[in-house]
């Protein structure tokens, strides 16, 4: 029996598939990772909270958290983006 994909995919999606990111790609990823790090531990703080009652440790933590994923979107908006002239 032979499995077709819902969508076959074209030429070019095989080939997008295949290749290495690019050094721009790469940049924009660099630029971005300290803002997704605050925004995972943020998910992590929220994630174990879930199943308890927080105590004043765990408000203190989600506080933190709020306000770190909060600077770093402060300070992702202040910086220049990679190839973007001053």
């Amino acid at each position: 029996m032979k499995i077709v994909p819902l969508h076959p995919l074209s030429d070019i999606d095989v080939s997008e598939q295949d290749r290495e990111p690019t050094a721009a790609e790469l940049s924009a990823i660099a630029y971005e990772t300290p803002l997704i790090e605050a925004e995972v531990e943020l998910l992590d703080v929220r994630i174990a909270l879930m199943d308890r009652t927080p105590t004043q440790l765990d408000r203190g933590r989600l506080r933190k958290a709020v306000h770190n994923v909060l600077a770093e979107r402060v300070a992702l908006a202040n910086r220049l983006a990679p190839g973007e002239a001053a």
